[in-house]
């Protein structure tokens, strides 16, 4: 199904408070001998929780002043009675390594592992919601691993061709290292198979293996560095059940749009409270 461009008018406000957070709780997870870090989310009321799984994009630098970042997406996300799993892939944040987009796999899969056998996670409902790269990511690992539920892929390239079709690979890796998420002199060994990993990973090889579980693709119909024709090439590839909607207007942050931000909620609560009726 893919919903028409939608403006404001068309929202429900993401904004009202239904559950007040009980606990975050910091967590770090050993992945190839790095250390992944993240704060888990969690709601009052009897668990066990639905639960979300967030994934964040290639950070482009610094964060515009004001932004409270994922934790902020964590905690409207928890307000709704779901736990959250908020993490920094290696490269980034507090977690350890470079930027790998394979090692991402890696921790991907680290984090639903401690994610699964917990008590408070209800494992009939653990999603996975990915922004950019992350979304690229949600999409590899949900392919392979049948403990994913359900998935929302915000601004998710089909294919990373604007970083593996290059004759300069140096200067990518060059360009990652300023911003500080390939930090050790000696990384990558080889730039050639740094970037054959963007190809292995990309979303449009894997997208049809994620059905019969849900599949939600959100772009922004003025995405400046995905153009949003990438969305409409995972949909025609993606198998049913699954849904596309584009935000008139929206650009690719699409964490700090409220308009994505709505839709999203709502359809984690009725991807829920459908499994729950068939149950």
């Amino acid at each position: 199904m893919i919903l028409p461009i939608l403006d404001a008018s068309e929202c429900r406000s993401f904004y009202p408070i239904k559950v007040d957070i009980m606990l975050n709780k910091i967590v770090a997870l050993e992945v190839d001998g790095l250390r992944v870090v993240g704060r888990l989310y969690l709601p009052t009321g009897k668990p066990p929780y639905p639960t979300l799984c967030v994934c964040h994009g290639i950070p482009a630098g610094n964060s515009a002043p004001g932004d409270r970042g994922y934790p902020l997406l964590a905690e409207r996300v928890c307000r709704q009675g779901f736990a959250v799993l908020i993490f920094s892939f290696r490269g980034t944040g507090d977690s350890g390594g470079n930027l790998d987009i394979l090692g991402w796999t890696r921790d991907l899969k680290a984090a639903i592992d401690y994610l699964y056998p917990l008590p408070e996670v209800d494992r009939s409902h653990l999603s996975l919601l990915g922004f950019s790269a992350g979304a690229a990511i949600s999409v590899y690992r949900a392919a392979q691993d049948s403990r994913v539920s359900s998935i929302i892929a915000c601004a998710c390239p089909a294919e990373f061709t604007f970083l593996t079709e290059t004759d300069e690979p140096q200067s990518i890796i060059d360009h990652f290292r300023s911003i500080g998420i390939i930090r050790d002199r000696d990384f990558p060994y080889s730039a050639q198979e740094w970037l054959n990993g963007f190809s292995l990973v990309s979303p449009i090889k894997y997208i049809a293996q994620i059905a019969p579980r849900p599949v939600l693709l959100v772009h922004g119909s003025r995405d400046e560095l995905v153009n949003v024709s990438h969305a409409y090439k995972l949909y025609a590839r993606a198998g049913e059940p699954k849904r596309l909607t584009i935000i008139d207007g929206a650009e690719h942050r699409l964490r700090q749009n409220d308009r994505a931000m709505a839709i999203i909620i709502d359809w984690l609560k009725s991807q829920a409270q459908i499994s729950s009726q068939v149950e």
